[in-house]
């Protein structure tokens, strides 16, 4: 048997790297592999690997092609999904069909979402993550926080249930917030469990209810699991005479028109409006939004084509030229105000999550109290991945730093259209404080080092720029590379 031909795999590596305007350096560091290894592969003079194909189809985001190309090549026999990897961080768990369905009865929105799911990885799969987000007035952060806090969404109210082939499912509260939340779906109930073991397929089904005193004119969609196919349907009265549109966000691309049409059909008293894509690129999204034209709701429609520092606006992120991020912030007095602090650290964890419906954060993000307003000594650091815990940080401040340090481009919610080349230390000690007043010292690296000294910088009143190299101008997102990916460092001298 001869050996599979794998130009083709090249051609196709070669095509999306020109298309993503990256050069084989910037790929091979975006990916962790050498520069000579990206050019033996496009030449064809060496077979790519199943983690080289992985990686590339996430860093080019090619909506699976790469991954098609390399299967091609013989990599993968008797794969009945050709059209995704399961990459680290999934669990194993493959979508082969995610279909999301939102029905609208004149008062009450009913979700109901039903997922299609394969088992590819080597370890039995026990629990599900799914959210509920929900937003009144997008665009209106402030009229959303109001409403949310004094009325916030109640799992009672939602009613959420969950079934596996038919099986009812236990649930876990993994994160309960005013406007948001997660739960684990577990593989499981009172009669047992029934673990999703490697090779098996099962069908999820879960639904819940929220008044539409509660919902937005929004339905959204992220993947967030490598997904085959992906589908949305909205079932509205037909006396409301909805205006249905759509926009897709990915890790590469700002909000964009749907690149296909959404179907429009009577059903009965109903009018149904369905839209599908076929192999979702990972951390895309895709927002339906509509407005009842039978209803007079000024202001329910509008457009997301917006620049990227206007949506972090929308989301409430103070933007830069406010006094407030040149203030020193306010330390709080602990444990005396530790229920103020906690407030303010619920609302920033609630703008965050504003934040993260609109970009993909492929790095980790942060948030700093002056950045939404609150000139006092708070921030919170996600690190990357859906699964982290957010690093909370009470009057930060740091007590040393490594000599090594490393020039990376980052980003500020304040003035999102840029990013700029700072140069960092790789390990940070910060000092903080518990809500107990008793002091914490907390030891950072590379990535994490690197959001927490930004944010902490935020809270002295310093942006990113006062620490760029002199005559160092930040670019514009539209140049940089390497949005929606990682950063990447070598070992420590």
């Amino acid at each position: 048997m001869g050996s599979p031909d794998t130009s083709g795999f090249g051609e196709v590596l070669t095509r999306w790297r020109a298309r993503r305007r990256l050069t084989k350096q910037a790929l091979a560091t975006a990916m962790g592999f050498d520069r000579s290894y990206i050019s033996h592969v496009e030449s064809g003079r060496h077979p790519a690997s199943l983690d080289f194909a992985r990686k590339a189809e996430v860093a080019l985001d090619a909506g699976g092609e790469i991954w098609r190309a390399w299967q091609a090549t013989g990599g993968v026999a008797g794969g009945e999904h050709p059209a995704k990897v399961t990459p680290r961080g999934s669990g194993g768990l493959l979508v082969e069909h995610d279909d999301a369905e939102l029905r609208y009865d004149g008062r009450t929105f009913r979700a109901i979402m039903r997922r299609r799911i394969v088992n590819t990885g080597p370890d039995p799969v026990t629990r599900y993550l799914v959210r509920v987000s929900v937003d009144r007035h997008p665009g209106d952060p402030d009229a959303s926080n109001r409403l949310y806090r004094q009325r916030p969404l109640t799992f009672e109210e939602l009613g959420l249930t969950a079934r596996c082939n038919g099986e009812p499912m236990s649930w876990k509260v993994k994160l309960d917030r005013d406007s948001f939340k997660e739960v684990w779906l577990c593989f499981e109930n009172d009669r047992g469990r029934f673990p999703l073991y490697p090779g098996e397929r099962s069908q999820l089904e879960y639904a819940y209810t929220v008044g539409d005193d509660k919902w937005g004119a929004w339905f959204q969609r992220a993947v967030r699991l490598p997904t085959v196919q992906l589908s949305v349907r909205l079932v509205f009265p037909a006396e409301l005479a909805a205006t249905v549109w759509g926009t897709y966000t990915s890790a590469t691309a700002e909000a964009t028109p749907l690149p296909t049409p959404i179907t429009r059909r009577g059903e009965d008293d109903t009018e149904v409006f369905d839209w599908s894509t076929v192999d979702p690129p990972l951390n895309a999204r895709y927002r339906l939004e509509w407005r009842f034209r039978g209803r007079d709701e000024p202001g329910a429609g509008g457009s997301d084509l917006r620049l990227a520092s206007d949506r972090m606006k929308a989301a409430g992120i103070v933007q830069r030229g406010a006094p407030v991020l040149a203030a020193y912030a306010e330390p709080f007095r602990l444990p005396e105000q530790a229920a103020a602090a906690a407030e303010l650290i619920d609302e920033l964890l609630t703008a965050m999550h504003r934040v993260r419906e609109h970009h993909v954060f492929g790095k980790g993000m942060g948030l700093a109290a002056p950045q939404i307003g609150v000139s006092r000594g708070v921030a919170i650091v996600q690190p990357p991945g859906d699964e982290a815990e957010p690093i909370v940080l009470l009057n930060p401040r740091v007590i040393d730093e490594s000599e090594e340090s490393d020039e990376q481009y980052e980003g500020c919610l304040s003035f999102f259209d840029v990013r700029g080349l700072v140069r960092r230390a790789r390990r940070l000690e910060v000092e903080h404080t518990a809500v107990t007043g008793e002091p914490v010292i907390s030891v950072f690296s590379d990535g994490l080092a690197r959001l927490v000294a930004h944010e902490v910088d935020h809270l002295y009143g310093r942006l990113y720029l006062d620490r760029m190299s002199p005559g160092v101008k930040p670019i514009s997102v539209r140049e940089y590379k390497g949005v929606g990916l990682p950063w990447t460092y070598g070992p420590p001298r």
